[in-house]
């Protein structure tokens, strides 16, 4: 049995830069950030950044190309996927990305502190899915 499947929480490094494929299908990509926090060994709180690199198709890059930027929070769900190629001078090269099949959004204000609101007031977050998804006929067990 294989799985291949990514679950991050971060903040857009840039823009969402969106393109079209030859076949008209949208791509876009922007980076993520993700944070850990932790005591070392000197009792000293650290903080640890990866930097990752998402990629979206069809609906969903419409959707972050609209409502995300540089500082928005969102929730990606996906793959990784390494790809190699050769550059213009020859040499080997590769690029590990987060496929995304499915994102959230975080709150309209992100980046920014917002003041704690009633329960009934709270807006609902759109979940966003890929279309095609996994159908449950179609798992083997």
């Amino acid at each position: 049995m294989n799985l291949n499947k990514v679950f991050l929480i971060g903040r857009l490094t840039r823009d969402p830069q969106t393109k079209s494929l030859p076949s008209g299908q949208q791509v876009c990509n922007f980076g993520l950030a993700t944070d850990r926090f932790f005591v070392d060994k000197e009792g000293k709180k650290q903080q640890q950044t990866e930097f990752h690199n998402i990629v979206l198709f069809g609906r969903l890059a419409e959707i972050a190309s609209q409502y995300l930027n540089k500082g928005s929070l969102v929730f990606i769900e996906g793959r990784i996927r390494t790809r190699n190629w050769q550059d213009a001078n020859g040499n080997k090269r590769s690029r590990t990305e987060i496929l995304a099949e499915r994102i959230q959004l975080g709150p309209k204000a992100a980046g920014k502190v917002i003041p704690p609101v009633e329960e009934e007031a709270k807006e609902e977050i759109p979940i966003v899915e890929e279309e095609g998804g996994i159908d449950v006929k179609d798992i083997p067990f």
